[in-house]
């Protein structure tokens, strides 16, 4: 444990941004698994609205800086692409 008061408070600030960037990680995997589970499942109508909410839920966490922007556009091209394909 540090013993510097900056020191003692980087480590609670970090661990706050910590729990804050892990909540945002696990709502984006939540809402790619929504969309994954609607193309298995064959539903194209549950499988766009859910890749709607997937492409906002993925910028907004870019924005926030929880994902580089490439990273981004790579989670969104490939569930675009999963959608696209159903018949």
């Amino acid at each position: 444990m540090a013993n510097i008061k900056s020191a003692k408070k980087r480590i609670l600030v970090n661990q706050t941004k910590a729990a804050r960037n892990k909540s945002i990680r696990s709502s984006v995997k939540t809402s790619m698994k929504k969309v994954d589970a609607a193309v298995q499942a064959n539903d194209k109508a549950a499988a766009e609205a859910a890749l709607k909410e997937a492409v906002a839920t993925i910028s907004r966490a870019t924005s926030k800086g929880v994902y580089h922007k490439n990273n981004c556009a790579r989670k969104v091209s490939r569930l675009s692409r999963a959608v696209a394909s159903m018949n």
